[in-house]
């Protein structure tokens, strides 16, 4: 058995998701994901249950990994009761943590996640941050958006919410000690661990490409990965 099979096993998301797989496709059939990407459940599982190490190592640094939506349509159709969306979460997880996930073009967006919807969640406590959704990031939201972020406390007082403010209500500012009690929790659970390894392995791979990476969302390594594309991970 490899090291790194025997590492998966470590993940209860893996051991819950691989019981026997049978090969029959139907994970494949019914993915969303599939339908758009390069992308084939049924060869991740038959790949995982090889144990060969060179080929799961091969998988830890592809795109392959990071085109699931984790959906868990796979799991509702399996005959054997595999959940390829589990052990593609357990694989996400080995690739931060050993650093495998720089090698791949959407495995470097995994920093640009860190640093937006990961942050705002232990500076905030929200994963979406109204006001780090700009139109400068996200061009894609059109000119009602930008009016929308131009007049947003008004705007968002006047449907009853709490932009901000004190006390109940959708969008109010979350307690210090809640956002203390939080980072907490990641720190307890190994989040701030995990988060530290993908800033180390992110600024081994800037250095590597010969991108500046500084604190932030403004610097050259950042802009890289937001906006690259290659082209070639849709069907």
């Amino acid at each position: 058995m490899g090291k790194l099979y025997d590492l998966l096993l470590e993940d209860i998301r893996f051991e819950e998701g691989l019981n026997a797989c049978m090969n029959c496709g139907v994970c494949t059939a019914i993915c969303p994901a599939a339908e758009f990407y390069n992308y084939d459940p049924r060869k991740i599982v038959d790949t995982v249950q090889s144990k060969d190490e060179d080929k799961i190592i091969e998988l830890l640094k592809s795109e392959t990994i990071w085109y699931c939506g984790e959906c868990m349509s796979c799991k509702t159709r399996c005959p054997r009761g595999n959940a390829p969306g589990l052990i593609i979460m357990a694989l996400r997880g080995l690739s931060q943590e050993l650093g495998y996930f720089v090698e791949s073009e959407k495995g470097r967006q995994q920093l640009a996640i860190k640093r937006t919807v990961g942050d705002w969640i232990l500076s905030t406590g929200y994963c979406v941050y109204l006001d780090g959704i700009t139109i400068a990031m996200h061009p894609e939201q059109g000119p009602v958006w930008e009016w929308v972020q131009d007049n947003k406390a008004e705007l968002l007082n006047r449907l009853g919410g709490n932009y901000k403010g004190d006390g109940p209500g959708i969008l109010r500012k979350i307690p210090e000690e809640t956002l203390a009690e939080l980072k907490r929790i990641f720190e307890v659970t190994g989040g701030m661990e995990r988060y530290e390894k993908i800033e180390s392995f992110s600024k081994t791979k800037a250095k590597e490409m010969n991108l500046e990476l500084t604190e932030g969302i403004d610097n050259e390594y950042f802009r890289h990965i937001y906006k690259t594309n290659n082209g070639t991970h849709s069907r």
